[in-house]
């Protein structure tokens, strides 16, 4: 998921009831619900690199342990050399205790749920690794969920705002607000969860109903939209061709067209063989689910320069995208059915990679996001 969620949902943890254990404990969560994308710095490294690290080794259980541990020590150091500086020293304030493992054990449990929310959507993660490099996805919510950003939201500002009523009224005031309310957001985002985990199995079993391919699919992949829980893009695979539908639980309907939704399947080339070998090849099949490896021409990648290279050195560009990004949650209906059609799907499909390949064999370029990897 985005940080926004993923802070969101730190705060609530803290605010469930562990922020009546200790202090800081609200502090801890946030921080370590984040902490997971620290991962982030990878990027520093090259496109290629941050692709290959992303929801990498940070975002394990094996490092969940680590990484609440890094964040309780962070904590301890703003409480022993930051906070104090903005601490008045006479008269002292009363201070609320601070019980360090009830600190690590919200830490912690705000990093699992970092692992979790990234597991429900369709980006996924490798939580095994490095004993199991699988990915694994729940494809059941967007990378951005409206729905759970207003159940938190409202979790951390209603608490506030009925504090600012009890005090007009001379209520007696709360020590430890909002935590009903916190439990009834996070408790909501788990119904969610459940309610699109069963659209999700009715989805797969309305796609695999429907036979909208000419041959059996041999794998069936259900990606969700944001808010509406009832809808799903749909991606099929045949030997010969990828069909893409769009799937109504609610009304039991799936709509798709051989003639316009189907994407067949390159052709292989010396040219996609190289590029297949390559580091950003290698990263990049790694990771992806739905992989479409093409070869686009002689195209240079935006912002980048072409190879350097005399008339009689042919070089062509081969594209890496990922089907499970090639959609918009804005369309209505997903149409392919020319190549200049098929070339703005991919075009807009997320992380896509490009490279440059000479003479069908050689590497004279590997670029992501507009950046080229050295």
């Amino acid at each position: 998921m985005e940080p926004v969620t993923h802070f969101l949902t730190g705060a609530c943890i803290g605010r469930a009831g562990l922020n009546r254990r200790t202090a800081y404990a609200a502090l801890a969560a946030t921080l370590a619900a984040e902490a997971p994308d620290m991962d982030v710095f990878w990027s520093f490294g090259g496109p290629v690199v941050g692709l290959e690290h992303h929801r990498g080794i940070t975002h394990t259980l094996i490092a969940a342990p680590a990484v609440a541990l890094i964040i309780t020590g962070f904590v301890w150091a703003l409480d022993r050399y930051l906070f104090p500086l903005f601490t008045p020293r006479k008269p002292a304030p009363p201070r609320r205790p601070v019980r360090w493992l009830w600190v690590y054990a919200s830490a912690l449990i705000a990093d699992f749920s970092h692992l979790l929310l990234d597991w429900t959507n369709n980006y996924g993660l490798r939580p095994f690794f490095p004993f199991n490099a699988r990915w694994y996805s729940g494809d059941l919510v967007f990378i951005a969920e409206p729905v759970i950003w207003a159940l938190l939201v409202a979790a951390l500002i209603f608490p506030a705002l009925l504090g600012l009523t009890d005090r007009e009224v001379g209520a007696r005031r709360t020590r430890f607000p909002g935590r009903a309310w916190a439990i009834a957001a996070l408790s909501g985002m788990v119904i969610l969860w459940c309610v699109r985990w069963a659209e999700h199995a009715a989805a797969h079993n309305l796609a695999e109903a429907a036979n909208v391919t000419p041959t059996p699919a041999r794998r069936i992949a259900l990606e969700p939209y944001p808010i509406n829980p009832w809808r799903w893009h749909a991606i099929l695979e045949t030997d010969t061709a990828w069909q893409t539908a769009e799937v109504d639980t609610r009304t039991a309907q799936v709509v798709s067209d051989p003639r316009t939704d189907s994407i067949f399947k390159p052709p292989p080339s010396p040219a996609i063989e190289a590029a297949r070998r390559t580091r950003l090849g290698q990263v990049y099949l790694d990771w992806s689910q739905w992989p479409v490896v093409r070869d686009i021409g002689p195209q240079p990648v935006s912002g980048n320069p072409t190879p350097n290279l005399p008339p009689s050195r042919p070089w062509t560009t081969i594209e890496f995208s990922d089907l499970r990004f090639a959609y918009s949650w804005r369309d209505t209906h997903m149409i392919v059915s020319s190549n200049q059609q098929l070339d703005q799907t991919l075009a807009r499909a997320g992380l896509s990679g490009y490279v440059y390949i000479v003479d069908g064999k050689e590497d004279a370029g590997q670029f992501m996001g507009g950046r080229e990897q050295k």
